[in-house]
């Protein structure tokens, strides 16, 4: 099956949305760890601080107290994931946008955060949300991005799914 030149390029469109979603989260991360000192929040409005934290595991801190294998295991892992992630994207139909779009978002953010990881050997967070004593952990772009594109591909799964049974 060839596929046409104008659906290579909207492809690519795609990538190129996972590497601006890169690029954003290390160009924050950037500013944030030479503005703020490490866990001294900085208030912005109520509910909302910039606080730079320093997280060796995954989501929540899971994983936080390992002996070291997180850096080289997690990166490995999402690297993995995102190539999987990548042929999804690749063979994806014309008309799946909101999973294309998902899929960037979630490659990009996955692999801001492994740039981190690699590098530092932690992923520098510094958004921190929080209602009255109860605390979110902190995040950043790339988790951001994650958390949105996992939006987008389970509303493309509901959307499939109507489809699918209006035709039935």
């Amino acid at each position: 099956m060839r596929v046409s030149g104008a659906f290579e390029v909207a492809r690519a469109r795609w990538l190129a949305l996972s590497a601006l979603v890169v690029l954003l989260d290390q160009w924050t991360k950037s500013i944030a760890s030479g503005s703020l000192s490490l866990g001294d929040p900085v208030p912005v409005m109520p509910g909302f601080n910039w606080t730079l934290a320093h997280n060796l595991g995954i989501a929540f801190s899971m994983f936080n107290d390992g002996s070291g294998w997180q850096r080289y295991g997690l990166s490995g892992f999402a690297v993995v994931v995102c190539a999987l992630m990548v042929t999804w994207l690749l063979r994806l139909k014309r008309d799946e946008w909101l999973s294309a779009l998902g899929l960037a978002l979630v490659i990009g953010g996955a692999l801001g955060n492994v740039v981190d990881r690699v590098r530092l050997g932690y992923v520098v967070d510094f958004i921190e949300v929080y209602a009255g004593t109860h605390y979110w952990p902190a995040f950043n772009l790339a988790d951001s991005a994650i958390c949105v594109g996992a939006g987008f591909l389970l509303l493309a799964g509901f959307r499939h799914e109507k489809r699918t049974a209006s035709r039935i």
